[in-house]
């Protein structure tokens, strides 16, 4: 949303800022994850745990058209920042919630990462060799595939608020559900009688293709890259 010019507010934990700034390699003391992921970003360091942090939050709702909120399902509602008091403050806002496993259900309450997502989502079991363990990906996918479910939800409630077809909404987004939402046809074609599968990579005069092969050797599936 800020490289498309909107105004984003970064609230970053007090004294210590986000934990992001000191991920991993280091560019003159702060991290080049940083320098990517909160560009065209301004910040502000509040104290979510304090009455005048609350109020600020409050303040910057109330003129706002989107709240982005990572933490885990709840924790909100126990800080006095809830979507029933947003919204009481600003009908029109739009809250993106991006957890582990949503806002509700049995899972609700464990904490949500990308590596976790990816593997209950699936990706993971289908990425690596046949034979061996379930492999990572070579990137994030997991947190940036429900970051980008979490702006086309906000987007289209913004755009409902808008075009004056409603008060703004609550867009619940898990990593693993966006992980999930990927797996394509491997879902329905997923059955009892059909044996465990593993996507395997073979390229060949520059093409490459993926073919889902069975722990026992048996192709099962395979489209060339064209």
């Amino acid at each position: 949303m800020a490289e498309f010019g909107a105004e984003v507010i970064k609230i970053e934990a007090s004294v210590t800022g986000d934990p992001l700034r000191k991920w991993r390699k280091l560019h003159e003391g702060t991290s080049f994850w940083w320098y990517l992921q909160s560009r065209n970003k301004k910040s502000i360091c509040v104290n979510l745990k304090s009455p005048d942090g609350v109020e600020v939050v409050k303040k910057l709702a109330a003129d706002a058209n989107v709240v982005i909120e990572n933490l885990r399902s709840g924790a909100l509602e126990k800080l006095g920042l809830g979507w029933d008091v947003l919204y009481a403050i600003n009908p029109k806002l739009t809250m993106a919630r991006i957890s582990g496993y949503g806002q509700t259900g049995p899972y609700r309450d464990r904490p949500g990462f990308g590596a976790i997502g990816e593997a209950m989502g699936g990706i993971r079991y289908t990425t690596g060799e046949v034979d061996g363990a379930p492999a990572r990906v070579g990137v994030s996918l997991g947190d940036s595939l429900a970051s980008l479910h979490g702006v086309i939800g906000a987007l289209m409630s913004f755009l409902r608020v808008k075009t004056g077809q409603g008060d703004g909404q609550v867009v619940d987004v898990s990593l693993v559900e966006s992980v999930f939402n990927l797996m394509e046809s491997l879902v329905p074609e997923y059955g009892p009688a059909r044996p465990r599968a593993r996507a395997q990579w073979w390229c060949a005069a520059g093409h490459c293709a993926v073919q889902y092969v069975s722990h026992g050797g048996r192709r099962l599936r395979g489209d060339r890259g064209q």
